[in-house]
């Protein structure tokens, strides 16, 4: 890590959780603040957006797409952390620069990210046509990853106990929103706009195959010697040892690791050493309700 950015890390440790909302969706008080500026963000034609929900295998896919844009070139990967190389846009924590600052000053092509929901996607991104990739994960293994991250990300609220977190995520009332109306917002977009819909229980059950859509999908034609490179190099064991993505970089004083780890299971299935019998039958009830209809279904176990 360069001097700057340990300078940047020493000077945040005293972090004030203040949470704000953008049209009622929650956020940390630092995002509504340039909220102007994001809505705002130019996106350009050839730019390639990854979209989630929080904890849905977002730095995993950022680190394949990456690597299929440098045609497998590790080296190349290693350049920057992954926060540095792939802006995520609605980031906003002084004195570090912004999202839309460090996506500002990058040279194209460039890979970006966000969790913002479909409806609060700056514009230009769909007015542009922008490739997304969006990838969904089931929400009881999502909420078992959100509630690990909360405890030990200082920049997020704390979660509380997990039965108080367990029936604040499944109201919505959690940073950038609830599970349901995202995952179903971007489903219903798919079709209407450039957006790979793809799930993380895919991803893990056959990665070549889903490596192989979305390579289809960025235009991309590599060799099964290169596919299967990248797949060796974002595997969730590389990746828990390679620094540039496992956030080690990052201080305890923002995210505190020991409490977990930043890269913690990378499993389907890992909500069943979670979710007492009643919460379940809870869960499944409020899931049965809210995603009736949508054409949308989830594996929660392999």
């Amino acid at each position: 890590m360069d001097e700057e950015m340990k300078k940047l890390f020493e000077s945040m440790k005293d972090l004030e959780v203040k949470m704000g909302q953008v049209e009622g969706i929650t956020f940390p008080e630092s995002t509504c603040e340039i909220w102007d500026q994001i809505h705002n963000f130019q996106a350009r034609e050839d730019d390639i957006l990854i979209a989630t929900y929080p904890k849905a295998g977002t730095t995993w896919v950022q680190e394949i797409v990456d690597l299929m844009l440098l045609e497998g070139d590790v080296e190349k990967s290693m350049r920057a952390p992954c926060f540095v190389k792939v802006p995520f846009i609605e980031f906003n924590l002084k004195p570090m620069k912004s999202g839309v600052d460090l996506a500002n000053a990058m040279e194209s092509p460039r890979l970006l990210k966000t969790h913002l929901p479909i409806q609060l996607l700056p514009p230009s991104f769909l007015d542009k046509n922008v490739k997304v990739v969006y990838v969904a994960r089931n929400a009881k293994d999502c909420m078992v990853s959100y509630f690990y991250f909360q405890r030990m990300n200082k920049a997020l609220p704390d979660p509380g106990t997990w039965d108080e977190y367990f029936s604040k995520f499944l109201a919505g009332d959690v940073s950038w929103g609830g599970w349901f109306d995202h995952v179903i917002g971007w489903w219903k977009a798919k079709d209407k706009h450039q957006i790979l819909y793809m799930f993380y229980e895919d991803l893990i059950k056959d990665p070549i195959h889903e490596y192989r859509k979305l390579l289809k999908f960025l235009g991309k034609d590599l060799t099964d010697e290169v596919v299967e490179k990248i797949h060796h190099h974002t595997s969730f064991q590389a990746m828990k040892e390679n620094p540039m993505t496992n956030y080690s970089v990052v201080p305890a004083a923002i995210l505190d690791q020991s409490i977990s780890p930043f890269m913690r299971k990378g499993k389907v299935g890992d909500w069943k050493n979670h979710f007492l019998v009643a919460q379940n039958i809870v869960f499944d009830e409020e899931y049965k309700k809210r995603m009736e209809g949508s054409g949308l279904s989830f594996r929660t176990q392999l």
